[in-house]
Formats: C-alpha cells, sequence, structure tokens
C-alpha cells in the first residue's frame, strides 16, 4: 500500500502531526502489520514533486528491488519541509528545490556531509524557469521585459518557504546581467517585478492553484509544473524566456535511510526512473532519453534549448554565496526589495 500525506508546511507541533500520520500509515508486510524497515521508504518532497512522483514510485515497485517496498510520503514548499524533518519528520530520502534546504539537514546532523559526492553532484530532477500565460497570450508576454509594463499583475511563490520561488526571483534578475546590463540595472528591474506581483503563494503548487482560479497575468513557474498542469486539464500556455535559467533539485538519503531507500534512489537516476520524470516534464538528466511528452509546447520536442541558459554555479557563485546575497533574512537584495514594494 502506497499513502500519500499532504505535510505541515512549517512549526515543530505540525511536523509533529505529520510524523504520527506517517506512522500510521506504514501498514503491511508482517504479521504485526508494521513495514519491515528492509522495506520502507519515507520520502520528503517539494510541492510539485508530488503527481510525477506516484510513476516513479509504480514502475520501481515493479523491478526486483522494488518488489514489496511501500512508500509513505510528505509534500509541501520545499523550506518548510526542509524544516519539518529539523523538527522531527521521519524521512529516508529528502527530494528538496535546491540545495540551501538539504545543507540545513546536514547542518542539523541528519544527512551526510558526502551527500553530492557522486557523479549526479545530488541532482535528482532538473527544469527551466518559465512564464505562464493565459489561453491564448492576451497579454502578449514573450520574455522577462514583458512583465514589468503597467497592468501586468505577477504570480510568483514566496522565497520564504518556497525553493521554486528563488529560482524564479533569480532568473529575473540574471536575466538583465545576461543581457550586458549591470548588477543597478538587474535591482531596478526585480523592484519593479516585485511591484507587479499581486500574490506570493507559500509554494509553486499553490501559485499554480491561484493562477488557475484566475488570479494574476503570468505565474512564474517550473517548466514541468506548467507542463503537469497542462497535462492534467489546465488551459494556458506557457512561454520559455531566451534567458532563463536551470534548476536543479537537491536530493539525498538521511544517515538511517533503509535499504530500499538507497535501490530507491538508484533507480531515480537510472535511464528508466529519468524517463519517468521526463515524461512528467523534468528535463532528464541523463543522455538517450527521448520521450514525447503529453502537455509541451511541442511534444515531439519538449526541452527547447534557450538563448541564455543560466546556471545558479556559473552566474551566481553556487548557492553558498546567492542564498545569503538575495535571501539573508536582514540583507538580501530581494528580501529588501520585496519589503521595498510591500512584499515582505
Amino acid at each position: 500500500m502506497r499513502t500519500k500525506l499532504r505535510p505541515a508546511h512549517a512549526g515543530v507541533a505540525l511536523a509533529l502531526a505529520a510524523i504520527g500520520m506517517a506512522t500510521l500509515a506504514a501498514c503491511g508486510g508482517t504479521s504485526s502489520g508494521a513495514i519491515p524497515d528492509t522495506k520502507a521508504v519515507g520520502v520528503v518532497g517539494f510541492s510539485v514533486l508530488q503527481t510525477a512522483n506516484a510513476k516513479v514510485f509504480n514502475d520501481f515497485e515493479h523491478t526486483p528491488a522494488g518488489k514489496g517496498v511501500q512508500f509513505t510520503t510528505s509534500y509541501g514548499a520545499s523550506g518548510d519541509q526542509s524544516r519539518a524533518v529539523v523538527a522531527g519528520l521521519k524521512a529516508d530520502e529528502v527530494h528538496l528545490s535546491l540545495e540551501p534546504d538539504v545543507t540545513r539537514l546536514v547542518q542539523a546532523g541528519i544527512v551526510p556531509a558526502s551527500w553530492a559526492s557522486g557523479s549526479n553532484h545530488g541532482v535528482l530532477t532538473q527544469s527551466v524557469v518559465v512564464l505562464v500565460v493565459r489561453k491564448g497570450n492576451p497579454k502578449h508576454i514573450t520574455g522577462w521585459g514583458d512583465l514589468t509594463r503597467p497592468g501586468v499583475q505577477i504570480v510568483t511563490p514566496n522565497p520564504g518557504s518556497s525553493g521554486s520561488a528563488k529560482w524564479n526571483i533569480l532568473a529575473a534578475y540574471g536575466h538583465v546581467l545576461a543581457q550586458g546590463g549591470s548588477p543597478t540595472q538587474a535591482k531596478a528591474y526585480l523592484k519593479k517585478f516585485f511591484a507587479n506581483t499581486v500574490t506570493m503563494p507559500g509554494s509553486g503548487s499553490e501559485a499554480t492553484s491561484a493562477f488557475e482560479s484566475g488570479t494574476g497575468d503570468v505565474l512564474v513557474s517550473y517548466e514541468d509544473e506548467a507542463i503537469e498542469a497542462r497535462q492534467a486539464g489546465a488551459s494556458f500556455d506557457y512561454v520559455v524566456p531566451a534567458q532563463t535559467l536551470l534548476i536543479q533539485n537537491s536530493g539525498a538519503l538521511t544517515k538511517d535511510a533503509t535499504p530500499a531507500a538507497k535501490a530507491f534512489l538508484k533507480f531515480q537516476l537510472s535511464k528508466a526512473g529519468q524517463t519517468d520524470y521526463a515524461e512528467e516534464g523534468f528535463r532528464p538528466l541523463v543522455p538517450g532519453v527521448h520521450v514525447q511528452v503529453a502537455g509541451a509546447n511541442n511534444p515531439a520536442n519538449p526541452f527547447p534549448q534557450p538563448q541564455t541558459l543560466m546556471t545558479i554555479g556559473k552566474d551566481f557563485g553556487g548557492w553558498s554565496t546567492a542564498d545569503k546575497k538575495f535571501f539573508d533574512p536582514n540583507t538580501g537584495i530581494a528580501t529588501q526589495l520585496m519589503a521595498a514594494t510591500g512584499k515582505s
């Protein structure tokens, strides 16, 4: 039996409630009703993964290594999920939006310091930042410059809880530099970006729900989230801007991970696992994955190469530098600009 849990987004009390739910979810597999430790996998992930992981779980369970494995899951805003694990939420694998959310678990002694030492450097899934627009693109949005026009209303998650929000904000800032602009010009752009932002939900999936309900003219989002929503019947379009940022989602096993969790991580990084993720809109990590992707702008060529593809390492000095520079609670560039535009 696979059980999916909707997690608490923050707070020790809610995290402990989620732990209790996870314990209750562990059923079947022995005469006493408990899952053998070797066959249990607790996955804590960022919100956008929920639908994609269902397919990956199913295909893993049909492999010899996955036979009899049972999953418990918790999904929510990446930063909140990371804090919940620190507070006690049980996890064998964490699959979070960005590296600092795993670094927090290393500092807490939950994830080994060597988590990113493999050939994948700790990355489990990847995507790019895109602009989701209303069907037919009535505001004629073709790139970042159109988002700061008067009257254009932006939806993007809140970087205080959401990893996807941080990717979005860095992409918005970085596109100015990618076109030869200065940091001063990039800050000026980002201030206008926040001034046009009408809501900042707690997670990427909540931002998509807000947009689907009619809020805003453009949603800044993951490409995979846009594709997945269209696969589910959402009626909107999306634009891959000429300058965008490569999103690399971090994953790690905890120090207490079960053997089944180790086998599952190996499957996720295999061609079969990456094919599953690609079919749900994530850009594959391994070569040789060629799939038709329903919901993509061009299902036969679902992952077009942007004119300029920025990376967190090359263009922002890595997350250890970028997180403090842009999102420090007191001195971060984005933090201060949000406050200046009333988006604290």
